[in-house]
């Protein structure tokens, strides 16, 4: 059984551009980069590919120094995190400002290294592009962390020579995939990893769900709103499936979002709904109409993830609260989704948690699933002669062929005389007549309608292209 890829953790005081360098060596973009400090929260995971060795990097908080006082609500939680990550590393990237010079902060994360023990650090000083940072580098020896190297994480300089240097320190270890730990079994490995996103409203629970569902304080949980600000993925495996698990920042309406790093985290947690296979819409049981939730829930159907209803804090609810009422009532505000399921769970007690990824896991193999195309013809010609388009002043709607010509998201191409014949109400009627025939629960589905002559000629021209197509797919 191979080693495990090795860990290198990025360490410092806050606003020395730790989040630029994560980013900028695993060529993402998926930590945060803002001038406020402590912008960075949780552990940030990714991986980085040098000189044909594969190694993964962790992003830390800001460490709070002597100068900087206990006011930070999230100070305590913040280094706990960091210390996991100290201890979990197999090297270290200590970064300083060298533009800012030393500081009482800079200096107590050095003694918090050298009382670790951890020895395999490398000194970074990053910002040596800017004029005033070639008066200060010198100050860094008195840190007793051996030569400082100079880089720019911004613009890239000196990167390569560091990622040299930290390479020689590296153990080496077979490489590992994204979303696998290598020492992960190979049947295992080498199986898609399915994607879930938790998203919901600010201080619903999503954090405390994650470290429910990994068994771990993954992720700092907090009674303030607003904690979780990048988004964070983490892979694990689920009974031999691997996932990847993503923590939202919690998305507010888009008149009550601020400015900078609050507007930055909801762009973040609606990319992640994006590239998401299942989103985990968490709701809160006190308020489980809100309206907001319905927009979230709204924006995974708008990108054709699969979706989960799923009341958190279910420890919570009033006694004597039935869940067919409850979740009856949730159908009520979610008519545009009636095929997303309602699912109960509480972080503090583990209710649910295990049903909610095996759910999830179960809406991914749907999302998956393909329809033969004299099949779905077969509904198709039942569905219309069942109930006919209405009329559109003397012309109406007529389906010449359809196939499916994708899946994640299952994505239908209907070859049609003239598109703009369609009304609404017609293709909630064709989706539901599909959904009784396929299934399709938990998995939002696209229609996509395609304008052809009619005539028995141009609808076999229709089902040779639609043909074309499902061979293509």
């Amino acid at each position: 059984m191979s080693a495990r890829p090795p860990l290198v953790a990025i360490v410092g005081r806050p606003n020395v551009g730790k989040s630029a360098l994560f980013n900028r060596v695993t060529r993402s973009r998926r930590a945060l980069v803002e001038r406020l400090a402590g912008t960075t929260r949780d552990r940030q995971y990714g991986w980085c590919r040098w000189r044909g060795r594969r190694f993964r990097f962790v992003d830390t908080g800001g460490l709070e120094g002597p100068d900087d006082g206990p006011g930070a609500p999230f100070a305590g939680p913040v280094r706990e995190q960091v210390l996991h990550a100290l201890g979990e590393a197999d090297a270290l990237l200590f970064v300083v400002d060298a533009a800012a010079g030393l500081t009482a902060s800079d200096e107590a994360v050095a003694r918090l290294l050298r009382r670790s023990g951890r020895g395999n650090a490398l000194l970074v000083a990053n910002k040596t592009d800017r004029r005033e940072a070639d008066a200060n580098v010198h100050e860094l020896h008195r840190l007793g962390l051996g030569e400082p190297l100079p880089i720019s994480a911004y613009h890239g300089q000196g990167v390569g020579e560091l990622l040299d240097a930290l390479a020689e320190r590296l153990p080496d270890a077979a490489d590992g995939e994204d979303g696998a730990e290598a020492e992960t079994a190979p049947d295992a490995a080498e199986r898609r990893a399915i994607r879930l996103a938790v998203v919901g409203r600010p201080n619903v629970g999503k954090s405390s769900l994650v470290n429910a569902i990994l068994g771990e304080e993954r992720l700092i949980v907090s009674p303030l709103p607003g904690a979780t600000r990048d988004a964070i993925d983490t892979p694990f495996m689920f009974e031999g499936q691997p996932m990847v698990l993503v923590d939202t920042a919690g998305i507010r309406r888009r008149g009550r979002v601020g400015r900078g790093v609050e507007r930055h985290s909801v762009q973040q947690a609606e990319r992640a709904i994006a590239r998401a296979d299942v989103t985990c819409l968490l709701i809160d049981p006190s308020e489980p109409t809100a309206a907001q939730d319905a927009h979230i829930a709204s924006l995974a159907v708008e990108r054709g993830t699969g979706l989960v209803l799923a009341v958190g804090k279910w420890d919570l609810a009033a006694p004597g609260t039935e869940r067919p009422a409850f979740a009856r009532r949730i159908d009520g505000r979610y008519r545009f989704a009636p095929w997303a399921p309602v699912h109960f769970t509480s972080a503090l007690t583990g209710e649910g948690v295990a049903d909610l990824l095996r759910l999830a896991a179960g809406i991914d193999a749907t999302r998956g699933r393909r329809v033969q195309t004299p099949e779905l013809n077969r509904v198709l010609q039942s569905a219309v002669a069942a109930h006919s388009p209405r009329y559109v002043g003397k012309r109406r709607l007529k389906l010449l062929y359809a196939t499916q010509a994708e899946v994640r998201p299952p994505t239908f191409v209907f070859f049609v005389n003239d598109p703009e014949l369609l009304h609404f109400a017609y293709r909630r009627y064709l989706e539901n007549r599909i959904r009784a025939a396929f299934g399709f629960d938990g998995a939002a589905i696209r229609m996509l309608f395609r304008a052809r002559g009619g005539g028995l000629e141009a609808q076999a021209g229709a089902a040779a292209a639609a043909q074309r197509a499902e061979a293509t797919a």
